[in-house]
């Protein structure tokens, strides 16, 4: 049987220990199933889970289109 082997989102390292491993995040697959992220236990608060560019990009378009003040 073999393990399966997960890279920490946080730090970019294989984590050795499965215990050690948290699930953070699915992230969704244009033409799949997609896949799971995990990080290393101490690592969990630095994941970041929203792209800053759409984030950016999002922020234009809700300024631009919010409704004016009255």
């Amino acid at each position: 049987m073999t393990l399966a082997l997960h890279v920490c989102r946080a730090c970019d390292e294989v984590i050795e220990d499965p215990a050690d491993a948290v699930l953070v995040a699915h992230e969704l697959g244009n033409s799949g199933p997609g896949w799971d992220i995990y990080a290393h236990r101490e690592h969990v608060d630095d994941v970041e889970l929203i792209d800053p560019d759409l984030l950016r990009i999002m922020l234009r378009i809700w300024a631009a289109h919010r409704p004016a003040a009255q």
